[in-house]
């Protein structure tokens, strides 16, 4: 891959062979960001599962203490007197049956988070195949099927992060901007690797944490020991 002129000015600012300290590398991270806009910081996590057995994919939630920084769309599918508590929990679109005829009409989307009571997930099945593929089908495993749907959109609003193994075993997620100050970044990336320390799947054997590398949107990564 060809880097830019300025990526290459970055990586020889520093060690990029040499593994970090998580306060140190988020501090390193911060310099690496010479974007004119507010870059996020992302975790690149190589796992030592195999992503070809569904019983070792990683997934789960973290709140993270700081946000992410960015204020994410959450659409709330509820019916009934749930649409009030949706409302008053702050849901950017709230609906139920004609929502989700919506979605399947359109294929449009236009949130970042979708949340769900129990009882409309068989009614979601119908735009299962629009949702599932960018991630955003509500699910138990992450906390967006609950019946205490306030609760679920004040912690989504206020930085909860759902993540997940890709299909090479790798998660990617951002836990911040670079304008956040070092110690924001370096308490959201140790609540965020304790939960993926948690995840861990009970039928993953071996080494679980093969590499963890903190980068800012368009810059070099900057491997972190753990």
């Amino acid at each position: 891959m060809a880097h830019s002129k300025r990526y290459k000015e970055l990586l020889a600012s520093y060690d990029a062979r040499k593994s970090y300290s998580p306060a140190e590398a988020v501090e390193l991270v911060k310099k690496l960001s010479t974007t004119k806009f507010d870059s996020s910081v992302e975790v690149h996590i190589r796992l030592g599962i195999d992503p070809k057995k569904s019983d070792q994919m990683v997934r789960s939630t973290v709140a993270l203490p700081h946000g992410t920084g960015k204020t994410k769309k959450v659409a709330a599918f509820v019916s009934g007197d749930k649409e009030k508590e949706a409302k008053e929990a702050g849901a950017d679109l709230i609906g139920g049956e004609e929502l989700i005829a919506k979605i399947a009409s359109t294929g449009k989307i236009e949130f970042d988070i979708a949340v769900a009571t129990p009882d409309m997930m068989p009614k979601l099945a119908k735009v299962a195949k629009i949702l599932g593929p960018r991630g955003l089908m509500p699910s138990p495993k992450n906390d967006t099927v609950t019946p205490n749907i306030k609760k679920a959109i004040e912690e989504m609003k206020k930085g909860k992060v759902a993540f997940k193994s890709d299909d090479t075993g790798n998660i990617h997620q951002a836990i911040g901007k670079a304008s956040f100050t070092a110690e924001q970044l370096a308490d959201n990336f140790t609540a965020f690797m304790e939960a993926v320390r948690k995840a861990k799947p009970s039928s993953s054997k071996g080494v679980y944490l093969v590499s963890v590398t903190v980068a800012p949107t368009m810059g070099p990564g900057v491997k972190v020991s753990v």
